[in-house]
């Protein structure tokens, strides 16, 4: 279905916030993040309409990632062939404010998402109090920022991830890892080519037992290695909800950033900032008050 107007492969960035959504892939009987993007093409008159996996997508229609549950995003990209009047402010028109276009590009014929990506961007917000920064209660979150950044080097450079991944092919991957500290976050940013199921979240997890002395630094090798990791020494991976798809690169692709879609976008990811601190402040102040003696009123 369409309008009749002219199209044209236009590429979009879209930001979510994922925790309220079961992955970016649309799936039967579940809210996600590609359910809601083809609902409001289909409010626009784009797409026919349906239910679950029998949405239609447009012409050309791909995205660059299919993060998990809980899993968020600013820099998610969609593509597909679009009418010109489709900005990022007007895709928005059917949007929720738990995702927002905020940028858009004109690609060229055949252009691709998925497959034309040549680097990808995770960033992971890892609550991780410095050694000797953190008080008791944090103190079993605490890391040594220097065991970090060895762990990270060392996982740095082209290796074969298969312990790190459900995946069985395409484990092979060149990946940067590097982290800043912010207060008592480690911002730890992870970019390749592409990933393999989990990977990002198993490398900050197998990372965050070597920064708590939880597990040696020889771990990383060992998880590097050609052998397969016994169940025992295999690693989960660490929640979703801190992890960001932070970027993705094309070549030859200019994004234009809509500046009424994008102010809009900060105003409705700052209220949910605000309400996520409310009700972080409200647990903060129960464990505070948890064993103080009790206050008698009058």
């Amino acid at each position: 279905m369409t309008d009749g107007s002219p199209t044209v492969t236009r590429a979009f960035r879209v930001a979510y916030d994922g925790r309220e959504y079961a992955g970016f892939q649309r799936q039967p009987h579940a809210t996600t993040v590609e359910g809601t993007l083809l609902r409001a093409l289909a409010k626009h008159g784009l797409v026919d309409r349906g239910d679950g996996p029998t949405h239609a997508t447009p012409p050309g229609y791909a995205a660059a990632g299919r993060t998990d549950a809980g899993v968020s995003a600013v820099g998610q990209t969609v593509a597909f062939e679009a009418p010109e009047w489709l900005t990022p402010r007007a895709f928005n028109g059917h949007l929720p404010g738990s995702v927002r276009a905020w940028a858009a590009a004109d690609a060229p014929d055949g252009f691709h998402a998925t497959h034309d990506a040549v680097r990808r961007t995770y960033r992971y917000h890892l609550y991780a109090p410095a050694v000797g920064q953190a008080g008791p209660a944090d103190a079993p979150h605490a890391v040594d920022d220097d065991l970090v950044g060895d762990a990270l080097a060392r996982l740095s450079g082209e290796h074969d991830f298969h312990n790190l991944t459900s995946d069985e092919r395409g484990t092979v991957r060149e990946v940067t890892a590097t982290a800043t500290r912010e207060g008592d976050l480690l911002v730890i940013d992870v970019a390749a080519g592409g990933f393999p199921r989990a990977l990002v979240r198993r490398l900050v997890a197998a990372v965050r037992a070597v920064g708590r002395g939880a597990a040696d630094p020889s771990r990383i090798e060992r998880l590097l290695a050609t052998e397969p990791v016994p169940g025992e020494l295999g690693v989960g991976p660490a929640p979703a909800a801190p992890l960001v798809l932070w970027n993705v690169a094309y070549d030859g692709v200019t994004f234009a950033v809509d500046d009424e879609a994008a102010e809009s976008a900060r105003a409705a990811f700052g209220e949910r900032y605000r309400d996520a601190r409310h009700a972080a402040a409200a647990t903060g102040a129960i464990r505070d008050r948890i064993g103080t003696p009790n206050e008698e009123t009058e």
